[in-house]
């Protein structure tokens, strides 16, 4: 395994990548240049000093002129010295097969063979070539980069969501604990029956709720039993109203966000008031969308719950809402001197599909 990602290391390096295109250019070169079937000492040293005439133009293009100018979207300045460097490559091939080859390889003689104009399409095709694998690349590196960033910000999404959930989860432990605490003190017989509602409730908290996505229906029996939980703790004078479907729905729903609603209206309305107590909660299914209404009357103070950690519960549903769904959550908080109210439409979705699908 080591080895393997040695080798894909090796390869990506950079400096391999231009020496394996050289030695291609090298061998096409050749086989234009070769004055017989065979490759003759003459036709190989002719070849490397033509490629080495052309070596200062095309890396002043890839490492300057590419840079500071086409990158910067400076074309037409850029299209001016690119054919500058064109045109000085073909003279330069010509100075070294005239000039250089006589000083450098005195036991050699060496003419250009090509003229000026075809010398500038030899160096106008290489120029080319090179140029748009150094911009093919730079586009390859940006979609890998752009990859990167899209995993890294799905799992930053995906931490941030977790952390929500963790935060929200220890109200529903206290509150219904609280509950059950409630009915032992009083040694009533449905404590029986309680104990197995939250068991049932912290076993769909606690190992249930880590997809994305879960069942409607078994989030709403979820919901039915907390909502037992707290009716148990509100008492027989408080007016409550509970409307869930009762048709099964075959959709999903991102697991635990009604819970701070209904956790709000018995920590700020009904175990937080002193006189007549009321709370409503309806949830409908409207077409793909869940449609919640939540009431309740304003207490004048809040269960232990509420002083410990105001306004977390909200906070963390808008939250969660804008990660899960943005800009497809409509959700409305009202109140006067008497009511609060929140209005929450959130899209289901069918099994197996993903947000936003």
């Amino acid at each position: 395994m080591a080895v393997m990602k040695n080798m894909r290391k090796f390869a990506g390096s950079r400096w391999v990548q231009h020496l394996l295109f050289w030695l291609i250019a090298y061998y096409v070169l050749l086989r234009i240049f070769a004055t017989s079937p065979g490759f003759q000492k003459i036709d190989l040293i002719y070849t490397l000093i033509f490629i080495s005439s052309l070596l200062p133009g095309i890396y002043l293009n890839l490492l300057i002129l590419i840079p500071r100018f086409l990158s910067r979207k400076m074309y037409f300045p850029y299209s001016i010295l690119l054919l500058a460097c064109i045109g000085a490559s073909a003279v330069l091939n010509i100075l070294t097969f005239s000039k250089l080859t006589d000083i450098i390889l005195p036991g050699y003689y060496f003419i250009s063979y090509y003229e000026f104009g075809d010398l500038l399409k030899f160096s106008l095709v290489f120029t080319g070539i090179t140029t748009l694998l150094k911009l093919s690349r730079g586009w390859f590196m940006l979609m890998e980069a752009r990859n990167e960033l899209v995993k890294l910000e799905k799992e930053n999404a995906e931490t941030r969501l977790e952390a929500l959930k963790n935060q929200v989860n220890p109200h529903f432990l206290f509150n219904s604990l609280a509950g059950i605490y409630s009915l032992v003190l009083q040694n009533s017989a449905k404590a029986p029956e309680f104990v197995l509602r939250l068991s049932d409730f912290l076993r769909y908290v606690l190992y249930e709720t880590s997809a994305g996505q879960v069942d409607l229906s078994r989030e709403l029996s979820a919901m039915k039993d907390y909502l037992e939980l707290q009716k148990l703790r509100a008492g027989k004078d408080a007016d409550i109203e509970i409307q869930l479907p009762v048709e099964p729905v075959d959709r999903q729903i991102a697991p635990l966000l009604l819970l701070p609603l209904i956790e709000n209206c018995f920590k700020h309305g009904i175990k937080g008031a002193t006189g007549p107590v009321f709370a409503r909660i309806l949830i409908s299914i409207s077409g793909d969308n869940l449609q919640a209404y939540f009431e309740n009357n304003i207490g004048h103070s809040a269960d232990e719950g509420a002083r410990n950690a105001p306004g977390i519960g909200l906070v963390n549903l808008r939250n969660r809402l804008e990660l899960l769904y943005p800009g497809k959550h409509p959700l409305e908080i009202s109140k006067d001197n008497e009511r609060f109210i929140v209005k929450l439409t959130c899209p289901l979705h069918e099994k197996d599909a993903l947000p936003g699908h």
